[in-house]
């Protein structure tokens, strides 16, 4: 696997191995985006707005990727993004990342749509962070926060851009489906992919049985081949402003609200007592033809002027591309699918190394740039592309 891992040179080249590793439906699953992949396409294409103006002769002999957020000092400015059923995608999937997480000095988000009970993910070596998608009435939030408390978790991460499921086409297409069925198609895209189905998915059922949705809700969820599995993924048309209130008059610490985009509902969560806002579409996976966060970065830090963290995500793959987000303002970055293939391929291992791929990208570019810390990044080290005339 050491070998394996010394050809891992980049992030891109996880997403690469964990084609080849993954069964196609799997792959599919955790690579796709909604519809055409305007907002996908998008969110990528904003970066290029932005390019570097460095300063020479200056005496980088020290750069300081640390960085401080919610109070808490982390090793770099970036963490691990909540990811859906990733215990399907590597052997204890959210573990895996929280462990790695904290190893590596960043943290990471445990996702409501993971299947490993958020009770066995908190702790020393686990994570502080959780994400909720909210139940559908107010006695099941409250029962929900409840038990996130009770787990031991001291940020929570509100997800406010799902208010129906997405458009299922390009599932469709990779051949997963929700629930999952069980079909030849299926068997051999596991038999193609050997070392998955053994170190992965048999293990699993070996060891711990069907995977449930467990912190969908206060109570265990359904099992992921369960024919009812998306009925507890609705409901949640009639939430709006009010709901997050009652979020934030039961929650006592510290609250995140993500997918935000407009500035007026970045003022709107500030109002509400949000202690911080990720400006995020969703990796591009839920409206098509979406603005991209880095597109609307500059506003929405505009909006909040200082009072919150600007935190941000969205197809970041290079060192480079956090710092063009710090300097428009963000506080904090956080990524998703290139620590689920890093954990498919190589677990713990693997994700620590994309953590020390990017970290490294990170010290070395800011080098370049003539900075030291990440508090000296501002706007002054960027300036906007000319549009390109095709006349």
């Amino acid at each position: 696997m050491s070998r394996r891992l010394e050809q891992m040179l980049s992030l891109e080249d996880f997403e690469k191995a964990a084609k080849q590793h993954l069964p196609r439906p799997l792959f599919g699953y955790v690579a796709s985006v909604a519809e055409d992949g305007a907002t996908a396409r998008a969110s990528r294409d904003a970066f290029e707005q932005y390019a570097f103006l460095p300063r020479a002769l200056v005496n980088v002999a020290s750069v300081a990727t640390d960085t401080v957020l919610f109070g808490q000092r982390y090793a770099y400015p970036f963490g691990i993004a909540p990811m859906g059923i990733s215990a399907l995608t590597a052997y204890r999937g959210d573990l895996v990342l929280a462990k790695a997480a904290t190893s590596v000095g960043i943290p990471m988000v445990v996702s409501g749509t993971s299947l490993i009970p958020m009770e066995a993910l908190t702790g020393p070596n686990g994570s502080e962070w959780f994400q909720a998608y909210l139940p559908g009435t107010t006695d099941g939030i409250d029962a929900l926060l409840a038990r996130v408390e009770k787990a031991g978790f001291s940020k929570l991460v509100i997800t406010v851009d799902y208010a129906v499921p997405p458009n299922p086409e390009n599932h469709r297409r990779a051949g997963f489906s929700s629930p999952l069925r069980p079909s030849l198609r299926l068997a051999m895209d596991g038999l193609m992919r050997p070392r998955w189905l053994f170190g992965t998915f048999l293990k699993t059922l070996w060891h711990h049985g069907i995977p449930h949705f467990e912190n969908n809700a206060a109570t265990r969820g359904v099992p992921v081949l369960a024919k009812n599995v998306n009925r507890d993924f609705s409901g949640r048309r009639h939430l709006d402003w009010s709901t997050l209130e009652q979020v934030r008059a039961r929650w006592k610490g510290t609250l995140i609200v993500k997918g935000i985009l407009h500035p007026d509902d970045a003022r709107r969560a500030v109002s509400v007592g949000a202690d911080g806002i990720i400006v995020s579409n969703h990796g591009g996976r839920q409206l098509d033809a979406t603005i991209a966060p880095m597109t609307m970065l500059p506003e929405v830090v505009e909006a909040v002027k200082g009072s919150v963290p600007v935190i941000i995500d969205g197809s970041f793959r290079r060192g480079s591309q956090v710092l063009k987000a710090l300097s428009l303002g963000a506080s904090f970055v956080f990524l998703g699918r290139p620590f689920n293939y890093a954990a498919s391929i190589a677990g713990e291992a693997g994700v620590e190394k994309a953590a020390s791929l990017l970290g490294a990208e990170i010290e070395r570019n800011m080098a370049l740039l003539g900075v030291t810390s990440i508090a000296e990044l501002t706007s002054d080290v960027l300036r906007q592309r000319s549009p390109i005339s095709h006349s």
